[in-house]
């Protein structure tokens, strides 16, 4: 029988065991050691912003972009239904409400035509998530933000390197987040990080991920809640090495997008979505590549046949206005959100890691065939 081939292989043939190999020698392996500043310098001089905040992961940095924007009860965010929850979470957990709008039928990110209708008096902000390889178009998102006087939030967790109109994703916005997951362009194990410009929400952040302990202050004494959403130096460590390849990665990341597109272009005359290549302002990154059948019953078969030859699969997200969590919750009733519950029901993706080989890649285009 073939061997497995996973759904994702991170990458890691880098400085990766050195870095790390000196945090032991050291014994920095605690949130206080050396490369959580490099990393954190690093990441943010790569994007292009002033301030960079390590955390443990890409949903503590969603929670952390929250409560410093003070977003809580009463307000409402506008952000897409076709997500992963953790943008949703974060908002329902600090009192707000989710107000979504569907997804555009090419890209697969949120519709930007229909968020201006979605502002009332309580809108606090606007909550981008850019999905799967291609961002979000963020000037009319800018424009509505300005006329409006409302915060942005960038979730770029899928976007390390993308640019929109030349600019990173992930620099756009009043402030933005990622993750580091291992199925990321970067990544390091768990863990995530928080970018601005301004100096001021940076600290913030920083103190929200320590349990709000006072910087000047007497310590143990607390005066707000925070959280222990700290990144370890260890996490760092991995990070940096990580980031001196960034460049190589997404080369890889582009490639293997390009094969998938040439070799299953057939699929069209089936009735498959491939994804786009590119934008009027961007080009695909290829975080993975996904691909939509033409009803939920295809799907099933072409992901149980690929199961059958050891190759793995993983579904779109499930969006947020049909998740049972939320429907208890009295969250979004009779909403619907066609585009979107299409995604859901009929996408997945294709094995898509940095460590795919070449060979595997061939395995599996010729298992599609």
């Amino acid at each position: 029988m073939q061997q497995s081939i996973p759904v994702n292989t991170p990458l890691l043939n880098g400085n990766e065991l050195k870095y790390l190999t000196e945090c032991i020698e050291t014994g920095w392996i605690s949130s206080e050691g050396p490369f959580i500043s490099k990393f954190e310098e690093g990441f943010s001089t790569y994007i292009g912003c002033e301030y960079g905040v390590a955390v443990s992961n890409g949903s503590a940095a969603l929670d952390i972009a929250i409560k410093a924007l003070n977003i809580g009860s009463g307000d409402e965010v506008i952000m897409p239904t076709f997500t992963i929850i953790s943008p949703a979470q974060s908002v329902v957990n600090a009192g707000a409400l989710p107000v979504l709008v569907d997804s555009d039928p090419l890209s697969w990110n949120m519709d930007v035509a229909q968020v201006e209708a979605k502002i009332t008096p309580k809108t606090k902000a606007i909550l981008v998530v850019h999905i799967y390889g291609l961002p979000v178009d963020m000037d009319p998102i800018l424009a509505l933000a300005k006329k409006h006087n409302l915060k942005v939030i960038e979730d770029a967790a899928e976007m390390h390197g993308q640019t929109y109109k030349g600019k990173m994703c992930g620099s756009l916005a009043d402030l933005s987040i990622f993750s580091f997951y291992p199925n990321k362009h970067i990544t390091t194990g768990e863990g995530g990080m928080l970018l601005t410009n301004d100096k001021a929400l940076a600290e913030r952040c920083k103190k929200l991920r320590n349990l709000c302990f006072e910087p000047n202050g007497p310590r143990f004494v607390h005066h707000e809640l925070g959280w222990n959403y700290r990144m370890t130096n260890l996490q760092a460590a991995l990070g940096l090495a990580q980031l001196e390849q960034i460049d190589d990665f997404i080369t890889i990341k582009r490639k293997m997008g390009a094969t998938y597109q040439r070799q299953l272009s057939f699929l069209r005359e089936k009735g498959y979505q491939l994804p786009l290549d590119k934008t009027d302002f961007a080009e695909n990154i290829y975080w993975v590549f996904g691909l939509v059948a033409p009803n939920e019953k295809e799907k099933e078969r072409l992901v149980n046949h690929l199961t059958t030859n050891n190759i793995g699969t993983r579904p779109f997200f499930w969006c947020m206005h049909e998740q049972p969590v939320f429907k208890t919750m009295g969250l979004f009733k009779d909403e619907k959100y066609p585009v979107a519950e299409k995604l859901a029901r009929n996408g997945f993706y294709l094995p898509s890691g940095l460590g795919l080989t070449i060979d595997q890649q061939k395995i599996i285009i010729e298992c599609i065939s």
